[in-house]
């Protein structure tokens, strides 16, 4: 028996393989690219996300931190290999997001604010869902 790879393997895959892989790269593209600029808007201290931090009484130095694991959490979702550290970040994403809506919510800020962080919250689930077989424990 021979494993097939690259380009004769994906040819040969299932149409719902391929829809399933085409759906888990745009759903995981979207919401790397959402945490990435999230992220870099946090270290780059952009003034709503100053504005954001100050309202809900946390630090300012949150924003570097934050922002820092939001870069490396993209990195270690889309590079390959790594399984243990992807199931890692996904987790981290998809506390961070609850996190934030909770925090939101505390603070009597309702609708978009809390909205917003639990649909990156849901990519980040159906991105988790929807990897493929090489990306999983």
């Amino acid at each position: 028996m021979s494993m097939q790879t690259g380009t004769a393997a994906s040819l040969n895959a299932s149409p719902r393989s391929r829809g399933k892989a085409a759906a888990y790269w745009t759903v995981t593209l979207f919401f790397a690219a959402a945490m990435l600029l999230s992220g870099l808007g946090q270290l780059m201290r952009l003034e709503g996300n100053i504005e954001l931090v100050r309202n809900l009484g946390y630090p300012l130095y949150l924003m570097t931190i934050l922002g820092i694991w939001k870069a490396l959490g993209v990195v270690a979702i889309v590079v390959p290999g790594f399984p243990r550290l992807k199931e890692w970040a996904y987790a981290g994403f998809f506390f961070l997001m609850t996190g934030a809506a909770w925090s939101h919510a505390l603070d009597h800020e309702y609708g978009f604010p809390v909205f917003l962080p639990l649909a990156y919250a849901a990519l980040a689930a159906a991105s988790w869902a929807l990897r493929p077989h090489s990306r999983k424990l």
